[in-house]
């Protein structure tokens, strides 16, 4: 038996036992993007329907408590997947938690969840037509969801670390450092971050990478928030601000993920009960999120050079460094 039948034989068994026999699987195929996990799509039949699932295996992470790297929010092992059933509590669009996998299933940690149909390609959603009229109310949508997310309750789950915004700089700083790759510009960007930080406020769940490309989208608008796996506790205006980014609008126009205005997302945010808005908060974070995906791009390529599992999503990122060291640059001092 090949790897590759016993891995399906496997996935069955998983599903007749904790969802419903017959557990038939079809159509199984492991998707493309994603740089730390595995995500396979696949149909399991169970009872008389066929039903379109996700399976996401998460790699146990390897810790090195030496190293400054340990120190960013990771929620490992498919724990992210009680915070998805919890967001879905919420009024949170998430994909349904179908299985959190356990150690005697043998497919490692993870979870399987319902298969949400539509689009998560950034590119294409910012400028196919078939999303043009979803693309007028998603800056609304975006302030909505992420209003009640930060409105959960995070207390009981002791897994999500607290990240204020001197911490994240701290740890940031240090991680670069440990590159031994000085650059000016990555140099002026983190004397910035210090100067600027904003003082410290209550600590809220954050989904931590809330941005177009994580979202489900079809022609209604988002149909699900995906990767909670950067879940934290930290400043509320942190999502807003990493939304804001020039990398995750994919060439679209609009300055909130490339398909609409501040505006819309601040105001959203507020009617539905999120925190007053400060736009000079969320910019820190925007500027800021700047420099920690640049590191992020770098933890990659590194990773890619030193023999970790290669993968051609990690090489590609890593090669990004530069892009957002100039959005920081442009964002901070053209406007002085």
């Amino acid at each position: 038996m090949t790897s590759a039948e016993a891995f399906h034989d496997t996935l069955h068994s998983v599903i007749s036992r904790h969802l419903g026999p017959p557990g038939e699987i079809s159509n199984l195929t492991r998707l493309t993007g994603g740089a730390t996990r595995v995500t396979w799509a696949f149909d399991a039949r169970i009872g008389d329907k066929l039903q379109p699932l996700i399976l996401q295996q998460c790699p146990a992470r390897q810790r090195n408590n030496d190293e400054p790297v340990e120190r960013m929010a990771r929620v490992v092992g498919g724990l992210d997947a009680l915070l998805m059933q919890e967001a879905e509590q919420a009024g949170v669009p998430a994909p349904r938690v179908r299985l959190i996998l356990e150690e005697e299933d043998g497919l490692g940690p993870g979870f399987i969840t319902d298969r949400i149909e539509g689009e998560t390609i950034g590119g294409r959603i910012v400028r196919s037509d078939k999303f043009a009229a979803a693309r007028e109310s998603m800056a609304r949508q975006c302030g909505e969801i992420l209003a009640r997310i930060h409105r959960m309750d995070a207390s009981r789950h002791t897994f999500l670390v607290e990240h204020g915004a001197a911490y994240q700089v701290s740890t940031y700083r240090d991680i670069w450092d440990r590159f031994d790759h000085p650059h000016p510009a990555i140099e002026l960007g983190f004397r910035w971050a210090f100067e600027h930080l904003p003082a410290p406020v209550p600590l809220v769940l954050v989904h931590g990478d809330f941005r177009n490309g994580n979202f489900v989208v079809g022609p209604d608008g988002i149909r699900a928030v995906l990767d909670w796996e950067l879940a934290h506790l930290g400043d509320p205006m942190e999502d807003l601000g990493w939304l804001c980014m020039r990398t995750w609008r994919f060439g679209g126009e609009g300055p909130v993920g490339g398909f609409g205005c501040p505006e819309d997302l601040f105001e959203s945010y507020e009617k539905t009960g999120g925190a007053s808005v400060e736009s000079e908060r969320v910019r820190f974070w925007e500027a800021f999120g700047c420099l920690k995906w640049a590191v992020m791009c770098m933890i990659k390529g590194q990773g890619y050079l030193s023999g970790a599992p290669r993968s051609v999503e990690a090489l590609a990122i890593g090669r990004r460094v530069s892009e957002p060291i100039y959005d920081f640059l442009n964002l901070v001092y053209s406007r002085g």
